[in-house]
C-alpha cells in the first residue's frame, strides 16, 4: 500500500495506492484511519472502489453501515472511487445518492472528481 497526499491550502487528503484489498473488514477501516491520521495528518482519505471488500457494497451485510459509522464518529471524510453502475441494488444506488448529497463519504467516478468533493468541505 502507497499513501500520496494532495494538499490544497489547509486541505490534506490521502490518496490510497494499492494493487489489494486494503479494507476487508471494520478493523481494516479503523487501522487505515489511525495510519492516515497518525503519519500524514490527513482526515481526508480517498480510496479506489477495489480496493474495499465487495461486501461492502451488498447493505445486507452491514459492512458500509460499521464503517462508516466508525468514519463518521472520527470525523474522517471519505471517498471511494470506481464505476458503480455496474450495481443492481436500487438500495445501494439510493445509499450513493444519498452519501453524495451529503459532507461526509462520496462515491466518484475518478480521482479528479473525489480530490474536488474532499477539498471543498471543511
Amino acid at each position: 500500500m502507497k499513501i500520496m497526499v494532495d494538499q490544497h491550502n489547509e486541505s490534506r487528503i490521502a490518496i490510497i495506492e494499492s494493487d489489494e484489498i486494503v479494507i476487508a473488514n471494520a478493523q481494516d477501516a479503523l487501522d487505515l484511519l489511525a495510519t492516515v491520521s497518525y503519519h500524514e495528518d490527513c482526515y481526508k482519505i480517498i480510496i479506489n472502489k477495489s480496493n474495499i471488500n465487495e461486501d461492502f457494497f451488498d447493505l445486507k451485510t452491514k459492512l458500509a453501515g460499521d464503517i462508516l459509522q466508525k468514519y463518521t464518529n472520527y470525523q474522517v471524510k471519505l471517498a471511494i472511487v470506481g464505476d458503480f453502475d455496474s450495481y443492481d441494488s436500487k438500495s445501494l444506488k439510493d445509499f450513493i445518492y444519498e452519501c453524495n448529497k451529503g459532507k461526509q463519504v462520496f462515491f466518484t467516478k475518478d480521482l479528479p472528481s473525489a480530490l474536488q468533493a474532499l477539498h471543498r468541505i471543511v
